[in-house]
């Protein structure tokens, strides 16, 4: 009955932590460039900072759930979850951002780019979902 509540207070979270990456960076916080910039060389220049946002993005839902409880739906099958965790690499990358940057910084700065990004992956997300699902199994 609460899962409402944890959405919102995740959304919340997540939001807050845009806006405060855009005030004091002057860039949009998207995890697939900090990370992209960790893996490419780019961004050693500021590694601390990106490290640091690492740090948060990992610890923090694994504190919380230490300190909350909760259950994750993910599947135990490594294959899948090391494709799709590839898959979403290769087209975070082919489309410039992720959910962090397109989905909430983007939309939220009514950006076009953003809000198409968001689309173009969201219903690839679901169709993808639905064929692992529902044709394949697998999911």
């Amino acid at each position: 009955m609460m899962d409402w509540f944890w959405g919102l207070a995740g959304g919340l979270m997540i939001g807050s932590a845009g806006a405060v990456f855009l005030l004091y960076n002057g860039r949009v916080m998207g995890a697939s460039g900090i990370i992209g910039g960790l893996v490419d060389g780019s961004g050693w220049g500021n590694w601390a900072e990106r490290l640091t946002f690492l740090a948060g993005l990992i610890g923090v839902p694994y504190l919380l759930s230490l300190l909350i409880g909760g259950e994750t739906h993910l599947t135990s099958n490594w294959f899948v979850i090391v494709l799709a965790g590839l898959l979403v690499g290769i087209g975070t990358r082919l489309a410039n951002g992720c959910t962090s940057g397109h989905g909430v910084c983007g939309i939220s700065r009514l950006s076009w780019r953003g809000i198409v990004a968001t689309l173009v992956y969201v219903g690839a997300g679901a169709l993808t979902m639905a064929l692992l699902r529902q044709l394949f199994g697998v999911i």
